[in-house]
């Protein structure tokens, strides 16, 4: 027979994915459910703490308890970085995310530093760089509304983006087009790519920065990016909310009998 606090847990489940509550509606304080007999304080604090740890709900101090949005993002996968969208277009990556979700950006949505400092390991090693060799980095923070959705850092070689808009803070994308399109204006027009996912415990920096409720993870990208004979024009290391996106992919599938070269 399950404890009190798992049936308390069930039913309020139950009654969220019926829409009983809604996203971003208040559950009932816990002394309103002690009151209706649903159990001690204890009891209802468990079921919540249950329920906030499965990502139904979240908790904040001064606001209540709140029914999380479970519609995330798409973070769309080949099609996202469509030569089309950002080099004839302005459709940088993450907003084709948006396009995509069937939502809107709006340029402060993005904000970003950029400076010129000491390669760390994994941009040294996809770069090719000697350590303590140095890379601009450009670190954005992009937002849905007043919530953040994402983290970006991209590292680059100094020769390849000193004096132009790469390096440039204003907020949003560098330009018509984004990074990309500063590449290909400069020379280097992107051909392939790789990238790197996997899930961990977001530091106390991250909870903060991302405002993350207790228990989410996050994931990490590193995404590392070649020009057609091989050179790397962009190292980024991404660090995104996991439940406030969902990663599709859509791809030929590859038959190596074929003889076709695979990546």
């Amino acid at each position: 027979m399950a404890p009190k606090w798992r049936e308390l847990a069930d039913k309020l489940a139950e009654q969220i994915k019926n829409g009983d509550y809604t996203p971003g509606q208040l559950l009932p304080q816990i002394r309103d459910l002690v009151e209706a007999g649903e159990g001690s304080k204890a009891t209802v604090n468990a079921a919540y703490k249950a329920l906030e740890a499965e990502g139904l709900i979240t908790s904040s101090r001064g606001v209540g308890t709140m029914v999380r949005a479970q519609t995330p993002l798409k973070r769309i996968g080949i099609s996202r970085y469509d030569k089309a969208k950002w080099r004839d277009g302005d459709e940088v990556a993450f907003i084709a995310d948006r396009v995509a979700s069937g939502r809107t950006y709006r340029r402060g949505e993005q904000t970003q530093s950029v400076s010129l400092i000491e390669a760390p390991a994994p941009a040294a090693e996809a770069h090719g760089l000697p350590a303590g060799a140095q890379v601009y980095a450009r670190a954005r923070l992009v937002k849905e509304g007043e919530q953040p959705t994402h983290t970006l850092t991209s590292y680059y070689r100094p020769e390849h983006v000193e004096g132009t808009r790469i390096v440039d803070p204003t907020p949003g994308p560098a330009g018509r087009g984004g990074g990309f399109r500063v590449l290909y204006d400069a020379g280097y027009e992107i051909d392939h790519m790789k990238e790197r996912i996997f899930a961990r415990v977001p530091t106390a920096d991250e909870v903060k920065l991302l405002k993350l409720p207790t228990g989410e993870p996050v994931v990490e990208l590193h995404r590392t990016t070649y020009t057609e004979d091989g050179t790397v024009v962009e190292f980024a290391i991404g660090v995104h909310a996991a439940s406030r996106f969902a990663w599709e992919y859509e791809f030929k599938v590859p038959d190596s009998a074929e003889g076709g070269e695979q990546q």
